[in-house]
């Protein structure tokens, strides 16, 4: 990835992307059984013009983010992430995690399976939105749960599932 920042526009439209709100009744991007939406989606951001370095939680039912964290963390983060490069260079990274047991409650074990792929899902909505906006994507599946769990600052109920970093193709 280049070191171009990205715009707020764009990143609003990716995390919509991923599970903004589409219907009045709250159904979301991405199909969920049940709909019982059990992904979290996070956005760790380098310093961006619009955006301060940090680590912030998309609020689907506002459309805006809630900052969890200050500072860039895109370097801890590639290490957690077995130091692939493109963490380290993408001006920002969407992480997808689940909380299993919003799905499991309803639908036993087979829910772990329906939360897989919703995930498959939202990630895909990220890469396709990121190549309608002129913007490259990696989808990251090899990390360090536990050590992306601190980074992130999530519950130990979030499990993470998928880092994809976001930016312009050299």
């Amino acid at each position: 990835f280049s070191s171009e920042p990205l715009k707020l526009t764009d990143i609003a439209q990716i995390l919509w992307a991923a599970q903004g709100v589409t219907s009045a009744n709250g159904q979301r991007t991405s199909p969920s059984a049940g709909a019982l939406y059990p992904l979290e989606i996070y956005l760790i951001s380098g310093r961006q013009p619009e955006l301060k370095a940090g680590v912030y939680r998309y609020q689907p039912s506002k459309h805006s983010l809630s900052q969890i964290s200050k500072g860039d963390l895109r370097t801890k983060l590639a290490r957690a992430g077995l130091n692939q490069r493109a963490i380290t260079e993408a001006p920002a990274t969407v992480a997808i995690f689940a909380v299993f047991e919003r799905t499991t409650a309803k639908y036993g074990p087979r829910g772990r399976r329906y939360v897989h792929l919703e995930a498959g899902h939202s990630a895909q909505n990220i890469s396709l939105q990121a190549v309608a906006l002129g913007l490259g994507s990696v989808v990251i599946g090899a990390f360090h749960d536990s050590d992306i769990q601190r980074l992130v600052g999530t519950a130990s109920s979030e499990q993470p599932l998928y880092l994809i970093p976001i930016g312009t193709p050299k």
